[in-house]
C-alpha cells in the first residue's frame, strides 16, 4: 500500500519514465558504443538498453548518464532505455548494418558513380591472397572483381571510372577498366599506400617511408612533399580548398591531419588524433577522419572552424567513403558497414 501511495505522489510530482535528453555520436556500428544523458534511468532498478528487441550492454550505469555497447546482432536504431517496469520513449539514432565480411581493407573503400563498392583483402606483406579486390553490387553481392595485386592497398577512383590500386608490396600503382583489364600505371613508388587525384586529374601516392609523389596525367614524376614517416601508411583526400589533407598514423595517441598546399608546403591541420586513418569529404565539406577522440574511437568529423566531434562510434575502422544513395560505407580491418546517415559525399575533384 505505501508503495503504491509513493507511486502515485512521484507520477503526480512528475513523470518518473526514463527520459532520454541527448545521445552521442550520431551513429555506431556493432561494438560502437553510445553515450546517452537524461533522467530516470535507474529509479528503481539498474538501467536496461535495448535496440529494437536486442538488449545491449551498459558499460556504465547511473540516473543521468548510461554508455550502451552496441551488440553484433543490433540492426534497428530504435533505443530503449527500461528501469524497472518503466522504459522511456523510442530515440532514433544510426546503426551500422553489416555488409561485406572476410576481407581486409587498409584504408578507405571505393565507390563507383553507379553506387558498386570495392574494398581490398591485403593481406600481411607478401602474402598472396586468393582475391586482391571485391566488388559489391547494389543488391550487396560481393564477388572477387581483381585477383593479381599483391597487398593491395588505396583504392582511387578518376573521372573516366577507371579504378587505381596502390600496391605496399612492389611500389606499383595499377590502373582498372570498369572491365577489370588491368595495367601498370606508375612503378618506383616506393611503401606505396595512399592515393588521390586532384582537381586537375594530377594522381598523388604517399610512400610511408615519407614522400607524397605527384603524377601527372603524362605520367610524369615529381616529389611533391615530404612528412613525417608513417609505421603504417600514409591516408590522402583532397579538400575543397585544393590543398591535400594526409594521415599517417605513429606510435602517438596524439598524432595530426597534416595539409598539403599546391605548392607542397605543409602545415598541421589539426593535432590530437589516435591512430588517423581514411578521411573523405561530404558535399558540405566536412572533413571525415577514421581516428580516435579523447579515447573514443570511430569516425571523427570536423566543422568548418576545425572543431572536431566523434560522429560515428565503432572498433578497428580503417576508412569510409559516400555512397550516391547518401549512406556511408565505413570499413573494419574485416568488414564492411553501410550507415543510413543521409549525407551525402564530396563528387570527385
Amino acid at each position: 500500500m505505501l508503495q503504491s501511495v509513493l507511486s502515485m505522489a512521484n507520477r503526480k510530482d512528475g513523470d518518473v519514465r526514463p527520459q532520454i535528453a541527448k545521445v552521442t555520436p550520431a551513429a555506431a556500428i556493432a561494438g560502437g558504443e553510445f553515450q546517452i544523458r537524461g533522467k530516470c534511468f535507474a529509479k528503481s532498478a539498474r538501467p536496461r538498453v535495448s535496440f529494437g528487441e536486442v538488449d545491449a550492454p551498459v558499460v556504465i550505469g547511473s540516473d543521468s548518464f548510461v554508455i550502451a555497447r552496441v551488440p553484433e546482432t543490433a540492426s534497428v536504431g530504435e533505443l530503449v532505455i527500461r528501469s524497472g517496469e518503466e522504459a522511456s520513449p523510442v530515440w532514433a539514432c544510426e546503426i551500422g548494418i553489416q555488409i561485406v565480411e572476410g576481407v581486409h581493407p587498409v584504408a578507405n573503400p571505393a565507390v563507383d558513380a553507379a553506387g558498386n563498392i570495392f574494398t581490398t583483402l591485403s593481406g600481411s606483406r607478401g602474402q598472396k591472397t586468393p582475391a586482391s579486390v571485391y566488388k559489391t553490387d547494389l543488391n550487396y553481392n560481393t564477388k572477387p572483381f581483381l585477383s593479381d595485386v599483391m597487398n593491395a592497398t588505396s583504392l582511387a577512383f578518376d573521372r573516366e571510372g577507371f579504378l587505381y590500386i596502390s600496391s605496399r608490396y612492389d611500389g606499383i600503382v595499377y590502373q582498372v577498366t570498369p572491365a577489370g583489364a588491368m595495367s601498370v600505371y606508375v612503378e618506383g613508388m616506393g611503401v606505396a599506400t595512399g592515393i588521390a587525384f586532384d582537381p586537375d586529374e594530377n594522381l598523388y601516392v604517399g610512400d610511408r617511408q615519407g614522400t607524397i609523389f605527384k603524377i601527372s596525367r603524362s605520367r610524369q614524376i615529381y616529389v611533391f612533399a615530404t612528412v613525417e614517416p608513417s609505421i603504417a601508411a600514409y591516408h590522402l583526400a583532397f579538400g575543397p580548398d585544393r590543398n591535400l589533407y594526409v594521415t599517417g598514423p605513429t606510435t602517438s595517441s596524439f598524432d595530426s591531419v597534416y595539409r598539403v598546399a599546391p605548392t607542397g608546403d605543409v602545415d598541421t591541420f589539426y593535432r590530437g588524433l589516435g591512430r588517423p586513418q581514411g578521411m573523405a569529404f561530404d558535399a558540405e565539406d566536412r572533413l571525415y577522419v577514421a581516428a580516435s577522440l579523447g579515447g573514443r574511437r570511430g569516425v571523427v568529423r570536423f566543422d568548418a572552424d576545425r572543431q572536431p566531434e566523434l560522429f560515428l562510434s565503432g572498433p578497428g575502422i580503417v576508412g569510409l567513403a559516400f555512397t550516391p544513395s547518401r549512406s556511408i560505407v565505413v570499413a573494419t580491418n574485416s568488414l564492411l558497414y553501410r550507415v543510413d546517415a543521409g549525407i551525402g559525399g564530396r563528387p570527385l575533384p
